[in-house]
C-alpha cells in the first residue's frame, strides 16, 4: 500500500502546521518541514516542541531563507526530500504541499488512487512550444543569470538584467535538457526522487544553470523528471486542486466550498482561507474516514469562470480600426432573434425562411459548425467572424444578393448587438422570452461544462438560482439597452400577441406573422 511522505513548505502559523501534520501523519503517512529560517525563532520552536515526538515527522536538516522566485525555494525543496529519504524508508511516494493545502479526499481513497496509478504526477510542459506562460518574459528566464530577488531587491534586479541584455551575455541551456515548466505542486514516486537526488549530485553544471534562473520552482523537478523518467510513467497534472483569477492570484476557497472540493478529480486543494474554520473542520475528519464514496464531477473551472464572468458586459472603449468606415449600407435591414434557448430560436427561424423566403443563418457567432458559405476564410473560425463582424456581415448580404438577412445570437452578445445598433442600417431585434424549468437549467449547466453527471444536488440546488439571475440578468441587460428597433415575443402570450409581434419584426402581414406563432411544437424542450 502506499505510504506518503508530504513535502511542507511553510512559514508562518504554526498552530495550523501542527494540527496539518498531525492529521497527516494519523493514517500511517510521514511529513517532512522545511520551516522557513527568516520566520521567527519562536514559531519554530513551538513547532518542533509539539512534534518532536511524532516518529513521523521530521523536519529539514538545514533551514533557509527563501523568496519568491528565487533558487531558494527550490534548495528548501530539495533539503526536506533528503530528510524524508532518510528518515522514512518505507515512504513510497513524496507529496509537495503548502501550508493552505488540505485533503480533500480520505486518506483511503488517496493510497488506493496512487497504488493504481503507478506515475508520477507533475506538470511538465515544453517550456518554449507550450503556452503555461501567459504574458511576460520567457527565454529571459534562462538565458540571463538572475542573483537578485525582483520583489526585494527590484533595481538591481533590473539593473543587472538590463546589462547583461546589453552587452549580450546570454548563456546556452545545458545542451542534454530539454527545460519543461509546470506547478510546483507534484507527486513522485520513491524511485523518481532518488534519481533526482542522485543527479543534483552528479550534474553539477545543471545545478549551476538552475541557481541562477528566475522562477525555478517551476521549472526545475518538472526538467529533471522529464529528462529521467520515461514519458509513459509521467501523468503531466497536478493532483492539488487550484486556480486562480484573472489577476494571477490563486484562488481561495471557504467554507461553502466543501461539496465543489470533494467533487473535483483531485486529492489536495490550495489554497483554503485560514477563516474557513467549519471547512478545515469537516476536510479534517474527512481525511480519517473509512469507506467515504466520492462522487466526481470535476465542473471546479468551469464554474469558477461562469461565475466571476457574471455582469461583465466587456464593451469597447473605441471602434476597431477596420471598423472605422465600415457599415452594412443604409439600405440594408439586419433582422436579430436572440434566444437563450437555441433550440427555439432554430425553430422560429425555420418557420420563418418557411413562410418569408429570407436568408436565415444560425448562431453563427456562437456556433463553430454553422453553415456558412465559403468567403475567403473570414468565416472559418468563430474569433475571426466575432473580429470582423461586419466585414462578414456586408460579405453575407452581398452573397445572398439580398438587402434583408435575419441571424441568430445569444442574448450574452451584448457587445454584438451593440455594434450592429449603432449603424447606419437598420437593426430589428426580436427576443424571444422562454420559461426556465429546473430541469432545463440542470442540463443546461451539464451542456456548458457547469456541472456532470456526477455532481451532488445540493450543489445543483445552490447553482440553479445562479444560472436562472444570470440568465435574467442577460435579458435585463438587452432591455436596459433601448434598442430602436426591438421587440419581444413570450413562451405565456397568446397566439395573437406573439404574431403581432412577428409582423411588426419581420414586416410581414398579419396572417402570415400567425400562421407562424400557430406552430405548436415551437416552445417545447
Amino acid at each position: 500500500m502506499a505510504r506518503i511522505a508530504y513535502i511542507l513548505l511553510c512559514h508562518k502559523d504554526p498552530s495550523a502546521i501542527i494540527k496539518q501534520a498531525e492529521r497527516l501523519t494519523s493514517s500511517g503517512d510521514y511529513m517532512a518541514i522545511h520551516f522557513d529560517a527568516s520566520a521567527k525563532p519562536a514559531e519554530f520552536a513551538q513547532i518542533t516542541a509539539a512534534l518532536s515526538a511524532n516518529p513521523n515527522v521530521a523536519f529539514a536538516r538545514k533551514r533557509i531563507r527563501c523568496g519568491w522566485g528565487e533558487w531558494s525555494l527550490v534548495q528548501a525543496t530539495l533539503n526536506a526530500v533528503e530528510s524524508a529519504v532518510d528518515a522514512f524508508p518505507r515512504a513510497t511516494h513524496f507529496y509537495m504541499l503548502s501550508g493552505d493545502c488540505m485533503a480533500i479526499k480520505s486518506a483511503e481513497y488517496t493510497h488506493n488512487y496512487l497504488d493504481d496509478n503507478d506515475v508520477d504526477f507533475i506538470e511538465s510542459f515544453d517550456y518554449f512550444e507550450s503556452d503555461w506562460i501567459k504574458t511576460g518574459w520567457k527565454e529571459e528566464r534562462l538565458i540571463y543569470r538572475h542573483w537578485f530577488n525582483e520583489r526585494t531587491q527590484k533595481k538591481r534586479f533590473y539593473w543587472m538584467y538590463n546589462l547583461q541584455e546589453r552587452l549580450g551575455l546570454t548563456r546556452e541551456i545545458p545542451a542534454d535538457l530539454q527545460v519543461q515548466i509546470g506547478s510546483q505542486w507534484w507527486c513522485l514516486r520513491r524511485q523518481t526522487v532518488e534519481m533526482v537526488l542522485e543527479f543534483t549530485k552528479r550534474r553539477k553544471d545543471v545545478m549551476r544553470f538552475f541557481r541562477t534562473t528566475w522562477i525555478p520552482d517551476e521549472t526545475f523537478f518538472q526538467t529533471i523528471v522529464r529528462h529521467l523518467i520515461p514519458e509513459s510513467e509521467i501523468r503531466a497534472r497536478t493532483l492539488t486542486f487550484l486556480m486562480f483569477t484573472d489577476y494571477g492570484m490563486p484562488l481561495t476557497f471557504y467554507n461553502d466550498h466543501y461539496d465543489l472540493l470533494l467533487a473535483q478529480d483531485y486529492l489536495f486543494a490550495r489554497k483554503i482561507s485560514s477563516e474557513a474554520m467549519d471547512l478545515k473542520r469537516r476536510l479534517g475528519l474527512l481525511y480519517t474516514a473509512q469507506g467515504v464514496e466520492f462522487q466526481i464531477s470535476n465542473e471546479g473551472r468551469s464554474l469558477f469562470n461562469f461565475l466571476s464572468g457574471r455582469g461583465r458586459i466587456g464593451r469597447r472603449f473605441a471602434t476597431r480600426f477596420w471598423e472605422t468606415e465600415s457599415t452594412l449600407g443604409r439600405e440594408r435591414e439586419l433582422l436579430i432573434v436572440i434566444c437563450k434557448k437555441w433550440h427555439v430560436t432554430k425553430r422560429v427561424l425555420e418557420r420563418i425562411r418557411q413562410t418569408t423566403n429570407l436568408p436565415s443563418i444560425e448562431y453563427l457567432f456562437n456556433e463553430e459548425s454553422t453553415p456558412l458559405p465559403d468567403l475567403g476564410g473570414i468565416q472559418n473560425t468563430l474569433g475571426k467572424r466575432t473580429r470582423h463582424r461586419r466585414a462578414l456581415m456586408r460579405m453575407l448580404f452581398d452573397y445572398y444578393e439580398t438587402d434583408r438577412l435575419i441571424v441568430c445570437m445569444d442574448p450574452g452578445n451584448i457587445d454584438l448587438l451593440n455594434d450592429f445598433a449603432s449603424d447606419r442600417s437598420v437593426t430589428r431585434i426580436l427576443e424571444i422570452e422562454c420559461q426556465f424549468s429546473d430541469d432545463y437549467l440542470a442540463g443546461h449547466a451539464m451542456r456548458v461544462g457547469l456541472a456532470g453527471e456526477r455532481t451532488s444536488e445540493e450543489t445543483l440546488d445552490r447553482l440553479l438560482p445562479t444560472i436562472r439571475n444570470d440568465m435574467t440578468f442577460e435579458s435585463d441587460r438587452i432591455r436596459d439597452a433601448q434598442f430602436e428597433h426591438y421587440t419581444r415575443m413570450r413562451e405565456n402570450a397568446s397566439t395573437e400577441e406573439n404574431a403581432s409581434v412577428l409582423a411588426a419584426f419581420l414586416q410581414i402581414p398579419q396572417d402570415k406573422a400567425l400562421e407562424i406563432a400557430k406552430t405548436h411544437y415551437l416552445f417545447s424542450d
